[in-house]
């Protein structure tokens, strides 16, 4: 770790404090609970579908059609049910969110839990994690980290907050910075992936909270951010 770790550290409790008195407590505790092996299908379906509309997308933008679009998803009952009904589904989901292609990515998932089963699918997602799920439409190295780490992996995802944050920070990369994070004080990694992301989405100057402890390439990111660090659970996070 870079020879600033005592001063990280630091500056890691505080932004989580700060974190927690901006209203988002919940969210970080939500991230610090979930496990996959509590997962339910309609939970997994949901989180599922979640991160793929949040690909390159705003936060706010999904969250503000979520409620609507899961509605005409059939709020997720079941891989069967919905796989039942694909084709009215998709019709009232297009209502929403008119994007054929992440409908399509969706119902390819739901055609495997419907095929496969809910129970081999979180197996497989437990065993393999984000190498499983990078062989569905819309789950990328970097999605695919998102969805894991929104099931409860203890994963961090190396979204362009992060990947700046450990730019400025003189860390190798995201997973680097919070892994020695998380074996300082103790929390999960996706708790401290949770923690620095809703900070950067906060401020809109983030970075320089932490390029007075690095000597990164600073290109003066906003805060304005895709999905890649939500989600659709009670936590956000």
């Amino acid at each position: 770790m870079p020879a600033w770790t005592g001063e990280m550290i630091s500056a890691y409790l505080e932004i989580k404090q700060c974190v927690i008195d901006a209203g988002f407590a919940a969210e970080i505790d939500w991230q610090d609970q979930q496990r996959i092996d509590q997962v339910t299908e309609p939970e997994l379906l949901g989180e599922v579908s979640w991160v793929i509309l949040s690909s390159g997308m705003r936060e706010k933008v999904i969250r503000r059609i979520f409620e609507p679009f899961s509605r005409a998803m059939l709020d997720w009952e079941s891989a069967k049910a919905i796989w039942s009904r694909r084709k009215s589904c998709t019709a009232r989901a297009s209502q929403i969110f008119n994007h054929q292609g992440k409908i399509a990515g969706i119902l390819a998932f739901v055609e495997h839990v419907n095929n496969q089963g809910f129970a081999s699918t979180i197996v497989r997602i437990s065993e393999n994690g984000h190498e499983f799920l990078q062989g569905f439409p819309y789950l990328g190295p970097a999605t695919s980290l998102h969805l894991a780490k929104n099931l409860g992996l203890d994963v961090v995802k190396p979204d362009r907050h992060l990947c700046r944050i450990a730019q400025a920070a003189g860390a190798d990369s995201p997973n680097a910075l919070c892994e020695g994070i998380a074996e300082a004080v103790g929390d999960r990694l996706n708790v401290v992936d949770v923690v620095l992301w809703r900070y950067a989405t906060l401020m809109p100057d983030y970075l320089e909270r932490f390029r007075t402890r690095g000597d990164g390439d600073h290109d003066g990111a906003s805060a304005a951010q895709d999905g890649t660090g939500s989600s659709f659970g009670p936590g956000g996070g």
